[in-house]
């Protein structure tokens, strides 16, 4: 009896020394492959940008050390530095408050103001201008009255009200008050309104004058819903109490604000309140514009619960209104991807994009609403429209999928004429590319990579595509000395049997091929666009950088990770698209499972046996809790940030364009709050207190009720954290850590170091 005390007792010792031994190294090596591979590489290019006249052009560059900014022109062939790095960087600390170096400056992007003498850029959650003698760099303030989500605006914030001087001079407009007041030159009140008050008021910013100055458009408003959502900032760090901040927030099924038109014809100094009858029940109304004749104004109208967008003409003399386009759809029309654009040349002709076929493509109609001709058309889609030329009836847009011999996301830029002839392609490599143009768009600089093709960038001639010269060609040598293999795209048939599933998949720096490694995927399927990494990762440099090492700094803890885009996703045909309509539960699971399996059964070391890992941040912490609920015998441990685990306590914008209006059974039905007590397997949620895109309390319901239902699981709050908490902003190595902590212990049962006993 004492011999098996005894060894009952040694067993336990050995244990905790085991535990105290464990090696901390492979995880301190994950937790700096960030820092240590971001500035490997030179001369990849990123970001050109053109002035806005000439042929000059800058862009970001990376060096020994980290990055600089050149600016360089056509016909020069010297590039420059844009700027003093040095005094930029030293002004900016200043004024920030942050330290950074002329090497590591914490934007991509800028633009030159003041003839040169100054940039604006983006950093932080806000716009910045710097001089560039050094002298002053501050923040610039958000001019306007916002709209929460685009729909309601923030009536807290006092408006901007110019005087809105008509184009021929004789008139000035301007809001007094909840009322509209134009005086003409000379003092005299030309039209003065009565009828504004708190709850229906004009709104100043949405003045706009006729081109001959005939009449005057503008909206009077009937405010939304002011929700407000309370958020307590535990920890603030100018005082010891905690503070409270609120923030307008509509949510699906809030009223918006209803935006009537009104014309105010000069001649007859009176207002005519446009008929709503064919715009009754907005969602939003947007592109608003004067035709060039004056003879009537458009706008686009965007029925409540998305299934049904208009184009409404208004006839500037009789106030009448009349469809020119009305579009249904039995799912969802994409807001997110639309483009509508009146054509001011060609007899008032107007270009839109549509999925009536089946893919995005672009038509052109006449003034009274007829179908001219389809511009675009085949079993691939228009992604953006850059241009419209229209003295030339020519169109330039990017669009993916057009070569079968090529992966179906890979974006690539054409021109067309209106009439549908005469495509031409002005990028071929096989890559996916990003273009800009040059302002007369005589010249373009093509840059293009994939995830095993570095950056290539390119400066051409737009009227052959021919190839002025080469601007940087991506040197990543240093790089895969240190260790990077370029991930491995892998498809497999989805759900239907017949579509091909896209994905990649990140192994271990030092991968063994005889070996068993554990699968972890990090999850996004937001309906508004896809997500599977196409291009080069250029590891630090822009605000994927985090995500995608992240990935490559958690296989090499001995895992597998990968990424997938299953239908519900952009970017392919409107049916791919469609199966998230009212259903974002389904997060494209059942093609999923599929795209593991047949991974599993090509390759011998992808290890599904014992069920799949699966991490994601916002809808992807929605589909990562999913995933355990709904599909319990394939994905057994998560870990989910950020997620807005019931669509109805989620932003207005984003969920009713994909689960629709009313608010109804489908929204609890796709709610995992809901459904907690159906988790399995184990799951940590990681949340920032003060998330300002998804209410935090949506995670605090999901907690409750996995409480309520007796469940198990990990939680962690992070004082002051925002949306994007351990990965782009707040303490990103300790959250990572509690992350990659979490699958080596319940994916690898394997023991993890006592990090309180190994600072």
């Amino acid at each position: 009896m004492k011999l098996t005390a005894y060894c009952a007792a040694l067993a336990l010792l050995c244990c905790i020394s085991a535990q105290a031994a464990v090696d901390t190294a492979p995880m301190e090596q994950s937790l700096s492959l960030r820092d240590n591979w971001m500035n490997l590489t030179r001369d990849v290019l990123l970001e050109p940008k053109w002035a806005a006249e000439g042929h000059q052009f800058h862009y970001k560059l990376s060096v020994e050390g980290g990055f600089l900014f050149f600016r360089d022109t056509v016909d020069n062939e010297k590039p420059e530095p844009a700027f003093d790095h040095q005094l930029l960087s030293k002004a900016l600390s200043q004024a920030s408050g942050q330290s950074f170096s002329a090497l590591q400056l914490p934007f991509d992007s800028f633009s030159y103001s003041q003839d040169g003498q100054q940039i604006q850029f983006y950093y932080d959650s806000k716009s910045w201008q710097c001089q560039l003698d050094g002298r002053l760099c501050k923040t610039l303030e958000r001019k306007g009255q916002p709209k929460a989500f685009g729909v309601v605006r923030d009536l807290r914030i006092e408006a901007d009200n110019p005087l809105r001087t008509s184009p021929d001079g004789a008139y000035q407009a301007q809001t007094l008050g909840h009322n509209l007041l134009i005086k003409a030159k000379d003092g005299s009140i030309k039209y003065q309104s009565q009828d504004g008050t708190a709850e229906q008021f004009y709104d100043a910013q949405s003045i706009q004058w006729a081109p001959d100055s005939s009449a005057l458009l503008v909206m009077k408003v009937k405010p939304g819903t002011a929700r407000m959502v309370n958020r307590v900032l535990s920890s603030p760090d100018d005082q010891l109490e905690p503070k409270t901040l609120s923030q307008l927030y509509p949510k699906p099924g809030d009223a918006v604000d209803i935006d009537q038109p009104v014309l105010v014809q000069l001649h007859s100094g009176k207002a005519r309140l446009i008929n709503n009858q064919l715009f009754s029940q907005p969602y939003t109304l947007d592109k608003v514009q004067w035709l060039a004749d004056s003879s009537s104004f458009t706008f686009r109208y965007t029925e409540r619960g998305h299934q049904l967008v208009r184009i409404i003409a208004v006839d500037a003399k009789t106030a009448q209104p009349r469809a020119l386009l009305t579009e249904r759809s039995d799912s969802f029309i994409d807001q997110w991807g639309a483009f509508y654009q009146p054509l001011q040349l060609a007899d008032n002709d107007f270009v839109w994009l549509s999925e009536q076929d089946g893919w995005a493509h672009l038509y052109r109609y006449d003034k009274n609403g007829q179908l001219k001709n389809q511009i675009t058309k085949g079993h691939w889609r228009v992604r953006e429209v850059l241009h419209l030329d229209e003295e030339k009836q020519q169109l330039w847009f990017a669009a993916s999928g057009m070569d079968a011999q090529q992966d179906p996301y890979f974006i690539h830029y054409y021109r067309i004429n209106f009439d549908g002839s005469g495509l031409t392609a002005l990028t071929t490599a096989n890559a996916t590319h990003q273009v800009s143009f040059s302002a007369d768009r005589q010249y373009y600089i093509d840059l293009y990579s994939r995830v095993d093709l570095p950056n290539v960038a390119e400066l051409r001639r737009s009227s052959d595509g021919s190839l002025v010269r080469t601007l940087a060609k991506a040197d990543i040598s240093r790089l895969t000395n240190a260790g990077f293999r370029a991930p491995q795209p892998f498809v497999a048939k989805g759900r239907d049997g017949s579509t091909d599933i896209w994905g990649l998949i990140v192994r271990p720096q030092h991968f063994k091929p005889d070996q068993s490694y554990p699968v972890i995927e990090n999850i996004y399927a937001g309906p508004h666009d896809s997500f599977v990494p196409k291009s080069f990762w250029p590891f630090g440099f822009h605000s994927g950088g985090d995500k995608v090492i992240g990935m490559q700094a958690l296989a090499d803890l001995g895992f597998v990770v990968v990424q997938i885009d299953g239908m519900g996703t952009k970017n392919r045909s409107k049916a791919f698209h469609d199966v998230a309509w009212k259903n974002l539960a389904d997060s494209g699971f059942p093609d999923r499972v599929l795209w593991h399996k047949a991974a599993a059964q090509q390759f011998p070391w992808y290890n599904i046996a014992s069920g799949v890992g699966i991490y994601g941040a916002s809808a992807g912490g929605q589909s990562t809790v999913a995933a355990l609920l709904f599909q319990p015998d394939f994905y057994t441990v998560g870990v989910a940030y950020a997620g807005c685990y019931d669509n109805r306590m989620d932003k207005i914008s984003w969920n009713e364009q994909w689960m629709g209006y009313p608010v109804g059974p489908h929204y609890a039905a796709s709610s995992v709050t809901e459904h907690a007590k159906l988790l399995q397997g184990k799951l940590l949620i990681i949340n920032g207190e003060q998330d300002s895109n998804v209410d935090p309390a949506s995670t605090m319901q999901l907690v409750n009720a996995l409480i309520k239902a007796d469940k198990d699981f990990d939680l962690l709050l992070v004082p002051g954290g925002e949306h994007a908490v351990g990965r782009s902003t707040g303490p990103i190595r300790y959250v990572q850590r509690r992350q990659f902590d979490f699958f080596l212990r319940h994916l690898k049962q394997q023991q993890t170091p006592n990090w309180n006993k190994t600072q």
